[in-house]
């Protein structure tokens, strides 16, 4: 009773530690990285559980993978909590939570190591190497296939006990499960065969290969799929892309990376971006270190077995994710130590304690250590409350990093910190040059801050490099309609919709033009086309100023102005530092004869934008409109300031001089 009361109180220490630590994520914000594809923006997961949304689970290779429970998991958070990001946090939490427990459960019950068996959850619990896996709502996919894991372990240590076709189901069972969380968990089978010789201590023979045929034969399975899964989606970096030299060169400097990591867990961030030389004396020293520790742990496997198990557990969990065959244009990443650090710590722990013999000195170094852990995580969660930090982070920890610069110019663009943005942008591009999103994402935000002549440049680059990318032809669409480019501006909506007939945004600007000439039916065929898709990209994003910009738009020209003012409005409090926000805002309450409100939205825009000139030249007209002609009169003189041939100005300020 005593033993098992201890036990109940490192449960419940677990649990507790688990939650006080993470406990800041229920305010965290989603992230602008992944978050949007797997939660915000998806609209099988938006819609909670549906039977359409399980079948789609089950059937789609989107975004790279194939993981059917994972996406269930979150249309589940979904169903209980809505978009609330920080319940959508604490539901990892809490899985990571159960999974140290579970994690302890299954190493007391197979080792009958009390306090070893303690320490390596607590790591598993606590260590900063983790949050990546916990904070980031992308990640439940990791967290999920790590409970799975374990649950097939403790599944398997009870098949041991007494092997019958039951308890055998039930492993392959929650094996399955694992698979479809995350194909990482190929590796158990193998992981099951260490476990056999320490500490299961079964006899090595050929039984235990051949009772482990299933299980190889699922493992195979699930890697062709997700093979299948990210080769189209194209997600499987290309042999020129990054040179399999240079990825084995990664793949051995990455596993002492990550031991230096879990030893000293410094500079971590949420993306490192792949070096483009690594000299050789640093993948050479890799490459021999790692021989050194496998020679040393392999000679002592008769009188500390652990060693060799905890080494390997690590080695060869790290396999499918080590970079061998890339997956996306990361060096290495946190989130992939989730498990393969439980067999360093179990090296570590069963080495601690045949080498100390003080029970008090094993427990004061542990309660240290875990206190350090815990503030470093706490310290790091820090960064991840919400995009903007993080990505500073990044950039601080990794120095040039142009995803990160990449990401952190999205969101001050979303937030109307265009200049800011501009000069992340700007970032990016001298980093990682000749990548068409970022060429794109520049030129769309220079077109915000009234630089269209640079913004065109940049765009007819995106499609230099990537022709069929549909947005940045909407996006050079745009840039050539502030050049008053029509005929060039329709070509490319032109292009974008033979690419993507779907792509509403392109419809309604190409309506915008037919408009603009007089051709309403055609027009009207346009936005009729368009509104659907805008309306419902609102619905699943209502935060999203793009969306509310491009149905504000449409319904504008569709004559629509109160709606669409509802929609500016939205945008303004979404954006407030945009100028082009304020002034279509202005524009849809001038449709309805407010021209006292029209005028403040055109004055901030002018202001935001000094050289605007469709800004300056409504805001007087709307000065005008009433009443204040003195004013009016000042501001049409800054009009033509901007540009002395417009015309509109001129004939205004000449009808001021005849009266």
């Amino acid at each position: 009773m005593v033993v098992r009361n201890r036990d109940l109180w490192i449960y419940f220490l677990l649990f507790a530690a688990v939650f006080a630590v993470y406990s800041s994520v229920r305010t965290h914000d989603f992230i602008n990285y992944d978050d949007p594809v797997y939660v915000v923006a998806n609209p099988h997961v938006r819609g909670g559980l549906t039977w359409d949304g399980l079948a789609w689970a089950f059937t789609s290779f989107e975004h790279s993978n194939w993981f059917p429970l994972t996406w269930i998991s979150h249309m589940l958070d979904v169903e209980m909590f809505g978009l609330n990001a920080g319940s959508h946090h604490l539901s990892s939490v809490f899985l990571h939570a159960l999974s140290a427990l579970a994690l302890f459960a299954l190493l007391v019950r197979i080792t009958r190591a009390r306090w070893p068996s303690a320490f390596v959850a607590l790591a598993f619990a606590l260590h900063p190497l983790h949050v990546e896996s916990v904070a980031w709502a992308a990640e439940r996919k990791d967290v999920l296939s790590a409970l799975f894991w374990i649950f097939t372990l403790l599944a398997y240590a009870w098949y041991v006990e007494r092997p019958s076709s039951k308890r055998y189901a039930a492993v392959v069972a929650l094996f399955i499960c694992g698979l479809m969380s995350k194909p990482m968990v190929v590796t158990l089978p193998f992981l099951m065969l260490l476990l056999d010789y320490w500490p299961l201590k079964r006899k090595l023979e050929t039984r235990l290969l051949i009772e482990k045929i299933p299980l190889f034969a699922l493992s195979i399975a699930g890697s062709i799929i997700a093979f299948i899964a990210q080769r189209q989606s194209g997600a499987v970096a290309a042999l020129d892309v990054i040179p399999f030299p240079l990825r084995a060169e990664n793949a051995l400097v990455t596993y002492i990376t990550y031991l230096a990591k879990f030893a000293w867990p410094s500079n971590l961030a949420v993306f490192y971006p792949y070096a483009d030389h690594i000299p050789a004396w640093q993948w050479i020293g890799a490459a021999l270190l790692l021989a050194a520790i496998t020679a040393a742990v392999l000679l002592a496997r008769a009188t500390r077995p652990y060693l060799a198990v905890g080494w390997l557990w690590y080695l060869g969990t790290l396999v499918p994710v080590i970079g061998l065959v890339q997956v996306g244009s990361q060096a290495r990443a946190d989130r992939y130590t989730y498990l393969p650090m439980i067999g360093i710590a179990i090296l570590m722990a069963w080495l601690a304690a045949d080498v100390i013999k003080s029970p008090g000195a094993l427990g004061t170094a542990a309660t240290i250590i875990g206190v350090i852990w815990a503030g470093a995580t706490v310290n790091y969660l820090r960064a991840w409350q919400d995009s903007i930090p993080l990505f500073r982070h990044a950039i601080e920890s990794t120095g040039p990093n142009w995803v990160a610069y990449n990401n952190l110019g999205g969101t001050l663009r979303r937030a109307g910190q265009i200049n800011e943005a501009i000069a992340n942008f700007e970032n990016a591009a001298r980093i990682h040059p000749g990548f068409a999103d970022i060429e794109d994402n520049l030129g769309e935000a220079l077109v915000s801050a009234g630089r269209v002549d640079e913004a065109i440049a940049h765009l007819n680059r995106a499609i230099q490099i990537q022709p069929k990318f549909g947005k940045a032809h909407v996006d050079l669409g745009a840039a050539l309609m502030h050049k008053r480019d029509p005929a060039q501006a329709a070509a490319q909506f032109q292009e974008a919709l033979r690419l993507d007939p779907s792509d509403a945004e392109a419809r309604f600007r190409l309506g915008g033009i037919l408009a603009a000439q007089g051709r309403m039916q055609e027009a009207t065929v346009q936005f009729q086309a368009a509104l659907p898709y805008l309306t419902e990209a609102t619905r699943l994003n209502p935060d999203d100023p793009e969306a509310r910009h491009n149905l504000g738009g449409v319904l504008g020209m569709m004559g629509r102005a109160d709606d669409a003012a509802v929609e500016f409005a939205h945008e303004v409090r979404l954006r407030p530092n945009d100028p082009e926000a304020h002034y279509n805002l202005g524009l849809a309450l001038a449709s309805q004869q407010h021209f006292a409100e029209a005028a403040a939205q055109f004055e901030r825009a002018a202001q935001l934008q000094p050289d605007y000139l469709m800004a300056h030249y409504n805001f007087a007209r709307a000065l005008l409109a009433v009443g204040r002609t003195v004013e009016a009169q000042q501001e049409f003189s800054r009009t033509l300031q901007i540009a002395p041939d417009f015309a509109p100005a001129r004939q205004a300020l000449a009808r001021f001089k005849q009266q």
